[in-house]
C-alpha cells in the first residue's frame, strides 16, 4: 500500500493508492530480507571452527559486510519509495506548490503560511492553527496564479477577473484572498424588487472588460450555448415565456413540476442556470433560487445579481458549498454533459444528491444526448440512484445552435427517495 503524503496550500492531505509500483516495491523489500538471512547464515556457518581468534575476526567482518549490504538496501528502498511517491503525485495531479521559486508572489507566500491561533488550541474544534485553502491543481498554474496574486497591496486590485476565471476552470479553487480592492462598476439604473426579474438591464451595470462584447445588445444576437440564446434579451426574446410556454413535449412547464413536489417547494438550486430566467419565473411564485454560473463569453453572474438574484460563482468540478439535504429542488439542463470519464458525471450526481433533500425533485431540463449510448449510460446511473420517475421523455429536437440536425434530448422530473 503506497502512502503518499501531499501538500494543498500549507495543509496536509493523506492519500493510499494501490499502484503496480507499491507492490513492486514491497516484493524488492521481502527480497532483499531474504537475501540478506541467507547471507547472514552462510556468512557463520563458513567460519572456521578450530581457531577461535580467526572465527571472532571473520565474524566482525561478516558483521561489517551485512551491515552494509542492510544500509546499501535501506537506501535503495528509499529511493524506490521516493520514486514511487512522485509517480503517485504526477498520476493523481496532486503536487505541493514550492514556494522557494523566485517567480512566486510574495502575497501568495504570506497566504499560504500557516497562522496560530492568539489563544492556542480551540477548545471546540481542537484546532491550534489556520491552515489556508487553495485547490490542489494551482500547482499546475503556479505562475498565472502568481501573476493573479501580484498586486499593490492595500491598493486597487488589477482587472484580472478572466485570470481569476481561467485559473479556476483549470482546477485552480477555491483562490486565494487578496489584500487589494477589486473593481467597483457603479451599477446605474438598478430597478427595485421584484420589478427587476424581467426589466432589461443596463450596460453600465456590468465589467466588460476582458469580453467581445462590450453591450447587451451584442450578446442579443449570439448563441452562446444550448441554454442561452439570446438570453439577456428579456423583452422581445423568449426568456419571458420559457417555463411558462412548450415548445415541444421535452419542455415542462414551471407550475406542473411545481404540483409534483411533496412538501412543497422553498428553495432550490439551478446548475447552469444561463442568464437567471429559471431562478426569476420560480420568483414569481415565491421559491428561491440559486444560480450556479460562470462568465464564460458573457458577464451572467452581474446580469443575474442585477435582476435581483442570486448568483453562485462556481465550477462544476467543486463540490457545492451546501449542506446535506438542503434544497426542495435541483434543475439541471445542458451543464450535465460534463464529458470526459464516466466517473466525472457520477461525482456531479452524487453531489447533486447529497444536496438535495428526500422527497425532493432532481429536474433534467432538455438534456442533449450525444448517442444512444450516452443515453443509455445515463439511464443506467439515474436508476442506480433509485429515483422515482415522475416524469420521463425521451424526444428529438432541432440543434439550438444552428448545425440544422436534430437530436435526441432527454428531460425528467425524478423524485428522491427514503435511503435507510
Amino acid at each position: 500500500m503506497g502512502s503518499v503524503s501531499l501538500k494543498i496550500g500549507d495543509g496536509t492531505a493523506r492519500f493510499k493508492r494501490t499502484t503496480l509500483c507499491s507492490s513492486a516495491v514491497n516484493t524488492l523489500m521481502i527480497f532483499c530480507v531474504i537475501i540478506t538471512n541467507l547471507f547472514a547464515i552462510y556468512a557463520f556457518t563458513s567460519s572456521p571452527k578450530n581457531d577461535h581468534t580467526e572465527l571472532l575476526h571473520q565474524a566482525h567482518k561478516n558483521f561489517s559486510l551485512i551491515s552494509e549490504q542492510v544500509s546499501l538496501i535501506l537506501r535503495e528502498i528509499d529511493i524506490s519509495q521516493k520514486k514511487l511517491a512522485q509517480m503517485e503525485k504526477e498520476l493523481l495531479g496532486y503536487q505541493s506548490i514550492d514556494l522557494s521559486r523566485p517567480n512566486i508572489a510574495n502575497e501568495l507566500k504570506l497566504f499560504l503560511q500557516r497562522h496560530q491561533l492568539p489563544l492556542g488550541k480551540d477548545s471546540k474544534t481542537g484546532i491550534t492553527e489556520m491552515v489556508p485553502s487553495v485547490g490542489h491543481s494551482c500547482e499546475k498554474s503556479s505562475d498565472l496564479l502568481s501573476q493573479y496574486m501580484n498586486y499593490k497591496v492595500f491598493g486597487p486590485c488589477p482587472d484580472d477577473w478572466s485570470v481569476a476565471q481561467k485559473l479556476i476552470l483549470r482546477g485552480c479553487e477555491p483562490l486565494p484572498r487578496r489584500r487589494c480592492f477589486a473593481k467597483s462598476v457603479s451599477k446605474v439604473g438598478l430597478h427595485p424588487f421584484p420589478a427587476s426579474l424581467w426589466k432589461p438591464v443596463g450596460n453600465k451595470t456590468v465589467n466588460w472588460s476582458g469580453l467581445s462584447c462590450k453591450n447587451f445588445e451584442c450578446l442579443n444576437g449570439k448563441k452562446l450555448s444550448r441554454d442561452c440564446i439570446s438570453c439577456f434579451d428579456l423583452v422581445n426574446g423568449y426568456e419571458n415565456q420559457r417555463f411558462i410556454k412548450s415548445r415541444s413535449k421535452n419542455d415542462f412547464l414551471i407550475d406542473d413540476v411545481l404540483a409534483l413536489g411533496s412538501g412543497g417547494i422553498r428553495i432550490g438550486l439551478d446548475v447552469g442556470g444561463g442568464s437567471g430566467s429559471f431562478a426569476a419565473t420560480m420568483a414569481d411564485r415565491n421559491v428561491t433560487v440559486i444560480t450556479n454560473t460562470l462568465n464564460i463569453d458573457a458577464p451572467f453572474s452581474e446580469f443575474i445579481a442585477a435582476r435581483g438574484l442570486f448568483p453562485l460563482y462556481l465550477s462544476l468540478d467543486h463540490r457545492f458549498p451546501f449542506y446535506d439535504n438542503v434544497f426542495d429542488l435541483v434543475h439541471v439542463a445542458s451543464a450535465l454533459d460534463v464529458g470526459g470519464k464516466a466517473e466525472k458525471l457520477e461525482f456531479l450526481m452524487f453531489d447533486v444528491d447529497r444536496i438535495l433533500r428526500v422527497g425532493g425533485l432532481f429536474w433534467l431540463d432538455n438534456l442533449y444526448c450525444a448517442n444512444e449510448e450516452k443515453k443509455k449510460a445515463l439511464t443506467r446511473l439515474i436508476e442506480r440512484f433509485g429515483y422515482k420517475k415522475l416524469k420521463w421523455v425521451v424526444g428529438e429536437k432541432v440543434d439550438s445552435l444552428g448545425s440544422g440536425k436534430s437530436e435526441v434530448v432527454l428531460s425528467a422530473v425524478l423524485q428522491k427517495p427514503i435511503r435507510v
